[in-house]
């Protein structure tokens, strides 16, 4: 990772990004817990926040919760009767994330689901829970077609889905990569490519988190 990334993002964060005791805790209670320290960064939870404003979301779906840290900054651009599901598969995690969302207040907003994802997005759509205005898919990259495929049954026209680490430091390039998350990224890609309801790009990012990236998508008028 450069050392200049690092500095441009403390830079921006130092400038844009307010401390937060919600979210320092949430971190420092996911690192107390054993959690693995893939959160997204500041900026990047900031960038997700304003997104779900920009879209006027009123309902979120989160797959991939890890310790609630993103899922605080989506609930916050919830009004106040907004609610959003966030799908986690390990149950110690799922209990993080429960606390670090009541103490940041939106305990009332947000419900953690455990349990294998595919499992319970199924379910979600023979429930009829959809839409949702905007989904945040950030778990097992070899599953990312399959959470796409269920996205797109739990939205609208107007939804927004956004899909994390698909530039894989670069490795997305290669097609002969065996790493099963670049496979399952370079699947996402071709998925999108074909898709006709979807109008999306995608964007690399550097910072604490390395060399990476986002995709962005629309849900495309009926």
């Amino acid at each position: 990772m450069s050392d200049a990334w690092r500095a441009v993002d403390s830079y921006i964060s130092g400038k844009l990004i307010c401390a937060d005791p919600a979210l320092d805790g949430a971190l420092a209670a996911n690192a107390a817990g054993g959690l693995p320290a893939i959160d997204v960064s500041a900026t990047q939870g900031r960038m997700l926040e304003l997104l779900a404003w920009m879209c006027g979301a009123r309902r979120i779906l989160e797959v991939g919760t890890l310790g609630g840290y993103s899922t605080i900054w989506l609930a916050r651009a919830l009004p106040e009767d907004g609610r959003l599901v966030t799908l986690e598969l390990e149950p110690h995690h799922a209990a993080v994330a429960r606390a670090n969302l009541a103490r940041a207040g939106l305990a009332d907003r947000c419900e953690v689901r455990t349990g294998l994802a595919v499992e319970s997005l199924a379910a979600m759509i023979a429930a009829g829970e959809g839409p949702f205005d905007m989904v945040f898919i950030d778990a097992d990259k070899p599953s990312n077609t399959a959470y796409l495929d269920a996205a797109l049954k739990l939205t609208r026209p107007g939804s927004v889905i956004i899909v994390d680490n698909v530039v894989r430091e670069g490795a997305v390039t290669d097609p002969d990569d065996p790493d099963p998350r670049v496979i399952g990224t370079r699947a996402l890609f071709d998925a999108v490519a074909a898709e006709s309801r979807l109008d999306a790009t995608a964007i690399q990012t550097v910072g604490d988190k390395g060399w990476d990236g986002f995709l962005l998508a629309v849900v495309r008028p009926a």
